[in-house]
């Protein structure tokens, strides 16, 4: 449950905000195997034993990191909510997810995930479960919903979000991982989004 924006967090959740805040930016500027709890701890300010009672382990705490950046682009159950407007909704998704897979945070994640696969695979599962495998989740759920409702048919629906999702990497999440010139790129990111999520429902409208 999201809490009001106007509702003060109490003592205890905001020592779980600091943790997490903590441990995003430590995942990403030192990688997971290079991050420990007591690091994550000092930096938050709090007991390690703090960090525990809100997160199990080390790997609960990286799912929640993760977790946390998709409810940041508001990439949630609420989002894929109403089947009947899927022209509205596939297409706000498409924006915020188009807008979260190019965020500095998700490019340097995934490409340390990459570059430990090898040494680290357990930190690729974690990442991948969390993040891609639960948005696509999500996705395919909301698709059969739409497709019940008659105007659109979606076969083998998980291919069918797969594709969308891939569709809005475009270019640009390509050269960002790459490290190369992007600002050329940018004007056109949202037209580039709009269209396919467009084109995608044009694809498989009955």
């Amino acid at each position: 449950m999201t809490l009001s924006s106007d509702i003060p967090m109490s003592r205890s959740e905001q020592k779980k905000q600091q943790v997490l805040v903590a441990a995003i930016d430590l995942f990403c500027r030192q990688g997971f195997p290079h991050t420990s709890m007591d690091e994550v701890a000092k930096q938050a300010g709090v007991s390690k034993q703090t960090v525990y009672s809100h997160y199990g382990s080390k790997d609960d705490l990286f799912v929640a990191a993760i977790e946390s950046k998709c409810v940041g682009h508001n990439l949630n159950a609420d989002l894929l909510s109403d089947p009947s407007q899927p022209e509205a909704t596939l297409t706000e998704f498409a924006l915020q997810f188009g807008e979260m897979i190019v965020s500095p945070e998700a490019i340097t994640v995934f490409k340390a995930c990459v570059a430990q696969s090898e040494s680290h695979p357990e930190v690729s599962r974690l990442f991948f479960e969390a993040g891609p495998q639960y948005m696509l989740a999500m996705l395919t759920k909301y698709l059969v919903s739409v497709e019940a409702l008659g105007r659109y048919r979606f076969p083998q629906p998980h291919h069918c979000a797969v594709r969308l999702c891939l569709m809005l990497f475009g270019e640009l999440k390509l050269r960002l991982e790459l490290g190369l010139e992007t600002e050329s790129l940018l004007g056109e990111r949202e037209q580039y989004i709009r269209g396919c999520a467009e084109m995608f429902l044009k694809a498989y409208r009955v």
